[in-house]
């Protein structure tokens, strides 16, 4: 942040690519408090933010800050009309799931729907793993329905997810079921 103080005073030009470059290997670096920093820098100095800077410090803070921060910076999204993706939401529903927060899971989940953003594996995966913590079966089966009609690509962790969560409420049947599903689908 000291550089990009410096650069701004400098009236160095830099590009969009070059400042997502940076908040990225922030992100990498687990440095999401000085990628916060930095695009805040970057609205304040009235440099262009995009949708992958956006991504980058989400998926960020998503990971370490909480999704307070993550949901946060997907309101500010909104008012620069910056346009969320499937990355931008993926991550905020992801924020949720590590949280156990299943209600904001499905809530980002049903905007991602609502927005005609094109929901991922990543992203259901989430949406069904939080569910699966906060014990919502049904919530986790109904995801786990719309994904395979939308023909999202599942995987192992899909039905994981989904099998856990009828585990943890007794729904044994239902689990194997599950099971079953996924041996005739190989």
């Amino acid at each position: 942040s000291q550089l990009f103080s410096s650069v701004v005073r400098s009236n160095v030009e830099f590009s969009t690519i070059t400042l997502n470059a940076a908040v990225s290997a922030l992100k990498t670096g687990a440095r999401w408090d000085r990628a916060l920093h930095l695009i805040s820098m970057m609205a304040w100095g009235d440099m262009e933010t995009n949708t992958s800077t956006f991504n980058a410090v989400i998926s960020a803070c998503g990971k370490v800050a909480g999704w307070e921060r993550a949901l946060r910076l997907v309101s500010v999204m909104a008012l620069k009309e910056v346009r969320c993706d499937t990355i931008t939401l993926g991550a905020a529903i992801s924020s949720f799931e590590r949280s156990g927060d299943w209600q904001n899971a499905l809530q980002v989940f049903s905007v991602m729907k609502q927005s005609k953003v094109e929901s991922n594996t990543v992203a259901c995966n989430a949406a069904i793993s939080a569910c699966a913590k906060g014990g919502q079966w049904e919530a986790a089966l109904q995801l786990l329905s719309v994904m395979l009609q939308s023909k999202v690509e599942w995987d192992a962790i899909t039905f994981n997810a989904a099998i856990s969560a009828c585990e943890k409420r007794g729904e044994l049947e239902t689990a194997l079921q599950l099971l079953r599903r996924i041996v005739q689908t190989k």
